[in-house]
């Protein structure tokens, strides 16, 4: 029922910031108005009829603006007579009373108003809301030397209590207001976050937020990996929509977290394209064993996904190591990419490979040791490279007593 009466006013497309607003308002309102109720009560015992009209009426206008808000969704007057309402009466009700002591302070709950106004509004905008309490509290205080001469006839104990009542009742409310607050915007900064990592790198994620300026490294040695769904295109052509999408978030999916095991770094998706990068942004000795395992992991998960889905796709993958360049780009949309020779040779590697095969460079396989067994293709023709010596992944080595380098 909570969620429901907080919810009153939000529309499917409120900003994050316009739902906390209008969720905040609406429970302060509600609060100040089933708080009114013990002011109402007492005055009335007390017989202050004057007194017990002020919130009285207060509540009356709070719900009335509350019910239109609900029919409206018209922010604006909510927030408007709220915060008019919660600025004015208090000091109203103070003054009835006959000043400072015989209302137990009652004017500290216009401060909801004045700290909500920042809740509520800009901060610019908060400032007359502000200047509007301070100038009632010097108002009041010149004033009080003539209204306590006329204090309500208000018991001693009443009037503890309610000094009581209004320090708890405003502390209360601006309290629950400041912890409403700081857990959005805990869960803002944390959806943010998660949404920035989707996109860069840990590390690359915090120079962003933190180091003002262009963010560039050279990384002399990494190792890169393009792999393509082979007929993609066909498959997409004679398939729905839907599927295709489901399709490629399945295979993709399945990908990402492959690499994310394996402490490797997804650059980008292009089409049917995925791009993977070991070495960086944090350098790794490792990183061309680390992404040929990728490779073959990819291979086996394509395989299996293709067997369950009852699917004719394949992989073509190219691997090359070598120096990149790094960084950043764009203002809006962020996108962490690599430039260079080595990445233009690793999409020729798998642009100029062999479907369902893994096509090396020469340099990836000196740096994999006697680890992995490799077929020589000889020298192909790269577009853009000329001739380039190449290999094709065979598989692990049974022995690591094996001979090292191609085979």
């Amino acid at each position: 029922m909570l969620v429901r009466l907080a919810m009153l006013g939000v529309l499917p497309g409120d900003t994050d910031a316009m739902r906390m607003q209008k969720v905040a308002l609406t429970l302060a309102s509600v609060t100040v108005t089933l708080l009114a109720l013990v002011w109402v009560g007492v005055y009335l015992v007390l017989d202050l009829p004057v007194s017990a009209a002020i919130p009285f009426s207060y509540q009356v206008a709070s719900v009335i603006s509350l019910l239109l808000f609900a029919r409206t969704k018209n922010y604006r007057f909510l927030r408007l007579s709220q915060m008019v309402l919660m600025t004015i009466l208090p000091f109203l009700l103070q003054w009835s009373l006959g000043g400072y002591v015989a209302s137990s302070a009652v004017s500290l709950w216009a401060l909801i108003a004045a700290f909500g106004a920042l809740f509520f509004y800009t901060a610019r905008e908060a400032i007359p809301w502000f200047a509007a309490f301070l100038a009632l509290t010097v108002t009041s205080g010149l004033a009080d030397p003539f209204l306590s001469s006329h204090p309500a006839a208000i018991p001693a104990p009443v009037v503890v209590a309610f000094f009581v009542l209004n320090v708890v009742g405003v502390s209360l409310t601006a309290y629950l207001l400041l912890q409403y607050s700081v857990r959005e915007r805990d869960a803002a900064l944390a959806l943010s976050d998660g949404l920035l990592l989707n996109v860069l790198p840990r590390s690359i994620a915090e120079r962003l937020k933190h180091t003002p300026g262009i963010i560039a490294d050279r990384h002399e040695d990494v190792t890169v990996l393009f792999a393509d769904i082979a007929d993609f295109t066909p498959f997409a052509e004679r398939t729905s929509p839907e599927r295709v999408v489901g399709v490629l978030d399945q295979i993709f999916s399945a990908f990402d977290e492959l690499t994310r095991r394996r402490g490797l770094e997804k650059i980008k998706t292009v089409g049917d394209a995925y791009m993977v990068v070991g070495g960086l942004p944090e350098p790794r000795p490792d990183h061309a064993p680390a992404v040929v395992e990728l490779a073959l992991e990819m291979q086996a998960e394509m395989t299996r996904l293709r067997e369950a889905a009852g699917l004719e796709l394949e992989l073509r993958i190219g691997i090359a190591s070598g120096p990149v360049v790094a960084g950043v780009i764009g203002q809006h949309r962020f996108l962490y990419d690599l430039w260079g020779d080595t990445v233009n040779t690793s999409s020729r590697m798998e642009s100029h490979g062999v479907v369902g095969r893994i096509q090396v460079t020469e340099g990836t396989v000196q740096r994999l040791s006697d680890r992995y067994q490799f077929e020589g293709r000889g020298a192909i023709e790269i577009k853009g490279k000329g001739p380039l010596t190449t290999y094709l992944l065979v598989g692990r080595k049974v022995s690591s007593s094996a001979t090292s380098g191609p085979d």
